[in-house]
């Protein structure tokens, strides 16, 4: 089986965040970038059908050559090869339509991507991506096994989970439960000495045009100041919640 893990490059979420030129482009001064949360439990699912099955791994992102650490963290962590496609990611689509090149080129069985990367939260990714390359397609999966050709996974649904059965190719919108936190890996220096010398090919893009723009950022609102009331004084804690905070 061989398996394509899409890679996010977003801002770890400890990171203060700011905006440039008018609160149009996000600051990168200081910012440290990590795997997308998401496609991190994919990746480390994916390393389980490595051990278990003798799958291959390939992982990949859209981006400059600022990416390639976190390229370079998914090899060491276990990927045979990562891919870069040599463009600024500027959209959804426009990703979207660069990734299908790359798996239609490499004849992938399995791509898990995460549902959503926790920078735009766009979730749009993995289903147009399904969809551009004529694959089945399970989004906010949390269970994942594959026997063969056939697929079964767990979905999450509104008050419960749902098993579907289907068959590959298949793309997976994966997220916390494909495994578990204590399940992810740390690289070790071993894994970080052969990262070095797995391969991390740059391919050129397809040319894909972003289908958005982005007009302007915008922070939320600071937190008000923190008004204490007297346990005894019901009557004012009342008004100001009816008042002034508008939650009764």
């Amino acid at each position: 089986m061989k398996i394509l893990v899409c890679i996010s490059h977003v801002p770890d979420t400890t990171s203060k965040i700011n905006f440039t030129d008018g609160d149009t482009k996000f600051d990168t001064n200081g910012v440290q970038f990590v795997i997308n949360p998401n496609d991190e439990f994919g990746l480390t699912r994916a390393m389980w059908f490595k051990e278990k099955q003798s799958a291959s791994v390939d992982v990949v992102t859209v981006g400059g050559a600022e990416v390639e650490p976190t390229l370079r963290k998914a090899l060491a962590i276990g990927a045979d090869n990562a891919i870069r496609v040599n463009t600024p990611a500027q959209g959804g689509m426009q990703v979207a339509k660069e990734l299908a090149k790359v798996v239609q080129d490499g004849g992938y069985d399995l791509v898990i991507a995460g549902r959503e990367s926790i920078d735009y939260n766009g979730g749009m990714v993995p289903g147009m991506l399904a969809a551009m390359i004529d694959a089945n397609f399970v989004n906010t999966c949390v269970g994942l096994e594959v026997d063969g050709t056939t697929a079964t996974a767990v979905r999450e649904i509104d008050g419960g989970k749902e098993t579907l059965k289907t068959s590959l190719p298949l793309v997976i919108g994966g997220q916390k439960g494909l495994v578990e936190e204590s399940d992810l890996r740390i690289p070790n220096m071993r894994g970080i000495m052969m990262a070095r010398k797995k391969p991390l090919n740059v391919v050129e893009p397809v040319g894909a045009v972003q289908a958005t723009d982005i007009t302007s950022f915008e922070k939320p609102t600071p937190k008000g100041e923190v008004k204490l009331v007297d346990a005894d004084n019901i009557d004012q804690l009342i008004d100001l919640l009816h008042n002034e905070a508008k939650a009764i």
